[in-house]
């Protein structure tokens, strides 16, 4: 848990505005998770992308995240938060600016892979900045808030795509979130006294020693594959939703897409409510296993097809949002486990890592088994699997941190 030391350097009342810039940060990388899909024809038609070209276009990002997130978490750690976070961002800024003048789809790949570095590098590090900038006490809501970044960033370009596309094409999406990373660099910048890190010791540790000391720890590994749980389960609905209400349902694309958006947006106040119980000292694991409870029995009414599509679409959102108390018990917990601030970048990259293992493993399996039986239903074999696990490690966090609790009752 963390450490007297690591509590003193923290602020006694909270910066707010420093809070929310550094979630915005968050916010406006994970505009660039969200503008590909919706740009992807446009995109394909323009550079004529093959199958495999696009799948990569649109998985670069996740793939960074599944491969290199925990080695982002240990650079981070090592150069600096601040400095870290400003990196993703001007990085993401290029790789925007690349995609405006490319001309074939090599530089576009390159773009993104730039723009996929960015993405990654802020998720390590905006979390330690909002902590710096946190009284102990509201650490655990704005950590809950924090966790909203992803659903938020990607709902937002959703939301804002059907009034940028018809006038400025795919590259006006790509002017929107320069914009917005624009903003969110010269918020996070102007506010940097805010983000009170400890300066270095003079016997500083190696860092390996230091990340060590964290990932030796099993409760983030709990987390970390609660984590993955969860992120398959809400990206197989984001998958099914939109091909159901298309292909079957014969709704309008921009129907379709508002009510897709809604679904993921949803996930934003789940997120912040489970910052708030967590401030009210619920428990991670509790949290956890109930709302992987929860999203098993709406996967299994979504997927069957037993209820009329109001219904259906009403557990959708109910998935969603009883599903954001899952990243807000885990990414929260970055501050809580990690003995120093120097340990904060670490742990994000270890729960972004598994995170992405959900939609980069998830989407495959569901596609071969209902592609061999036809029958959208068989996804519920990979969901419902993930939901149970989800409630098998939400009981194992419990048990760990009533240990937790009763040593230091003993102490």
């Amino acid at each position: 848990m963390t450490s007297p030391a690591t509590l003193s350097a923290l602020p006694p009342r909270t910066n707010w505005p420093a809070v929310l810039a550094a979630v915005l940060c968050g916010v406006v990388v994970a505009m660039n998770v969200g503008k590909v899909p919706i740009a992807m024809t446009e995109l394909r038609s323009e550079f004529g992308l093959s199958l495999v070209a696009a799948g990569w276009v649109s998985s670069m990002i996740n793939t960074l995240g599944v491969t290199t997130a925990l080695l982002f978490g240990l650079l981070g750690d090592r150069v600096g938060a601040f400095r870290m976070c400003l990196i993703g961002l001007l990085v993401s800024a290029l790789g925007g600016v690349a995609a405006l003048f490319a001309g074939n789809e090599t530089v576009l790949l390159a773009s993104r892979f730039a723009e996929g570095a960015g993405v990654v590098a802020v998720a390590v590090s905006a979390p330690a900045l909002l902590s710096a900038a946190c009284a102990p006490l509201d650490r655990r809501f704005a950590l809950g808030i924090w966790s909203g970044y992803l659903p938020a960033g990607v709902g937002l370009v959703m939301l804002l795509a059907p009034l940028v596309v018809p006038a400025g094409g795919w590259r006006g999406l790509w002017l929107l979130t320069l914009a917005a990373i624009l903003l969110a660099t010269v918020a996070v910048y102007r506010l940097r006294p805010a983000y009170r890190l400890p300066p270095p010791s003079s016997v500083e540790r190696h860092p390996f020693v230091t990340a060590k000391e964290a990932l030796s720890q099993p409760e983030p590994w709990l987390l970390a594959i609660a984590m993955a749980t969860w992120t398959l389960q809400h990206y197989a609905l984001i998958i099914w939703l939109p091909t159901y209400l298309l292909e079957q349902r014969g709704l309008a694309p921009f129907t379709v897409a508002m009510l897709t958006c809604l679904m993921v947006l949803v996930n934003v106040p789940g997120n912040m409510l489970g910052g708030s119980l967590l401030h009210r000292h619920f428990g991670r694991g509790n949290l956890i296993a109930f709302a992987s409870l929860v999203t098993g029995l709406s996967g299994v009414g979504i997927f069957l097809d037993i209820f009329p599509d109001i219904v259906r679409y009403a557990l959708c959102l109910a998935l969603s949002f009883v599903g954001g108390l899952i990243p807000a018990s885990v990414l929260s917990a970055s501050a809580s486990y990690a003995r120093t601030p120097k340990q904060i970048g670490t742990l994000q990259g270890l729960f972004i890592q598994w995170g992405q293992a959900g939609p980069f493993i998830g989407p495959p399996l569901i596609a071969m088994l209902v592609a061999a039986s036809g029958l959208w239903r068989d996804a519920l074999i990979v969901t419902g699997s993930a939901a149970f696990l989800g409630i098998v490690f939400g009981l194992l966090i419990r048990r760990h941190e009533n240990r937790s609790q009763a040593a230091r009752a003993h102490s």
